[in-house]
């Protein structure tokens, strides 16, 4: 009997995918969520760390990084505020690199990036676009060692113009990789923001439900107390609204809860026969 050939590799991206696209509960936490993100990243391409930069609900720049090398992900990319993998990605939406940070052309576009990545023992940086629907929510960039023997061809310090690191095949399966998580974690954001915004409908139309019924109510119980339409009492609820500053659904709150006596509503004025 043929053995069956060892998939654990498949099993392990296929279960981190799904991990990443599960999102729509109430109690999500978008930094968590992409801190797990990076986390399954780093662990997946055995990187020195990885991070996410991204824009929540509010468009407000926020950063999550994986528990694997946290603080040098997070020094490298608040370290990009002048220029890095991670700001070039979010401004096309396009895959960068993976590039040898210490390389001439690095150096040249990203100075202080490249030089406190190298410093910290960063070779390779590249960084791919959380994108979904037209949309780039954020960035996942990757902060790894080139693990090529000293003096190999593209590697770090053969030779001082390249700049990109070689496309092998184990780099493009990295950046691959990398791509699919991110595809995944924006699906699973537009998801997200997509059940928030249907649950704040949902509760507005509740909302406004309820106070609607409210307002039927108190209506028909001044109705029947002073014998008269239901015209009638809703235009006395609205003027004692109005004199009070009131809303109507509080003034019907009121009507509900006996808290409004029948003088005060009325102002003076008498129901009609």
């Amino acid at each position: 009997m043929q053995a069956m050939p060892d998939r654990t590799p498949e099993l392990r991206l296929a279960r981190a995918l799904v991990e990443t696209v599960v999102t729509v509960a109430d109690d999500f936490d978008a930094d968590l969520h992409l801190g797990r993100v990076s986390q399954l990243c780093a662990e997946l391409l055995d990187a020195l760390a990885a991070g996410v930069m991204y824009t929540d609900a509010e468009d407000a720049v926020r950063i999550a990084t994986s528990r694997r090398g946290e603080a040098l992900a997070r020094e490298l990319l608040e370290a990009q505020h002048l220029g890095g993998p991670c700001i070039d990605c979010f401004g096309t939406g396009k895959p960068v690199g993976p590039v040898l940070l210490a390389s001439r052309d690095a150096g040249a576009r990203w100075p202080e990036f490249a030089a406190r990545a190298t410093a910290r023992g960063v070779d390779v940086a590249f960084a791919v676009a959380l994108r979904a629907r037209g949309r780039v929510f954020g960035v996942l960039n990757v902060f790894a060692a080139e693990r090529r023997p000293p003096g190999a061809p593209g590697a770090p310090g053969a030779d001082g113009d390249g700049g990109p690191a070689p496309q092998d095949s184990a780099q493009e399966s990295a950046l691959g990789l990398a791509q699919a998580l991110a595809d995944a974690a924006a699906a699973g954001l537009h998801n997200q923001r997509a059940y928030a915004e249907c649950r704040v409908l949902s509760r507005q139309l509740q909302a406004a439900l309820s106070s609607r019924i409210r307002i039927e109510q108190a209506k028909g119980i001044l109705a029947e107390r002073w014998q008269t339409g239901t015209d009638a009492a809703f235009g006395a609820m609205r003027r004692y609204a109005r004199r009070e500053r009131l809303i109507m659904d509080t003034v019907a709150g009121m009507v509900l809860q006996g808290t409004l006596d029948d003088t005060t509503l009325r102002d003076g004025h008498a129901p009609p026969a």
